[in-house]
């Protein structure tokens, strides 16, 4: 099946729980963020977002909802118009290329775990990582299968 789930651990002490599938009956686009008396999801698909708090914690709990303004706009469209006021403006970027270097450095890790792990429990029926992942590329599926090993 084509689905990739990751569990980032930062050093911060930070969780993230990625999960990415290009099979699915519905297009989702979702981020959340689980915190110790709050929960806040973004729906991207939706252009929504709303916040839960604990407003009274114990047994039977009180729980406050709170939608949160949320732009209007295509997050990658806002993502380019961004850019192109960056390189307008000469301004820093929200996010530079530092960032944008460390989240494919990390997308490549995070790559690199999914084929070591379907090697080890052999979910390709005798067809070597290597194999289906070349095919993957070779179809242009696949932006993230470097990974370099020298770190």
């Amino acid at each position: 099946m084509d689905i990739a789930h990751a569990r980032l651990e930062f050093a911060g002490g930070a969780v993230a729980n990625i999960t990415a599938s290009r099979v699915s009956t519905e297009r989702v686009r979702k981020m959340r963020f689980f915190q110790q008396h709050e929960y806040i999801s973004l729906d991207y698909a939706r252009r929504d977002a709303l916040r839960i708090a604990v407003k009274k914690p114990g047994p039977q709990p009180e729980f406050g909802f709170e939608k949160l303004n949320a732009p209007a706009v295509e997050p990658l469209h806002a993502e380019l118009e961004a850019f192109v006021d960056a390189v307008r403006s000469r301004k820093e970027p929200r996010t530079n290329g530092a960032a944008g270097r460390a989240a494919l450095e990390l997308a490549g890790r995070v790559m690199a775990s999914i084929q070591e792990h379907a090697a080890r429990v052999n979910v390709l029926g005798g067809r070597k990582t290597a194999d289906v992942l070349g095919d993957r590329k070779a179809a242009g599926l696949d932006a993230f299968a470097t990974h370099d090993k020298t770190k």
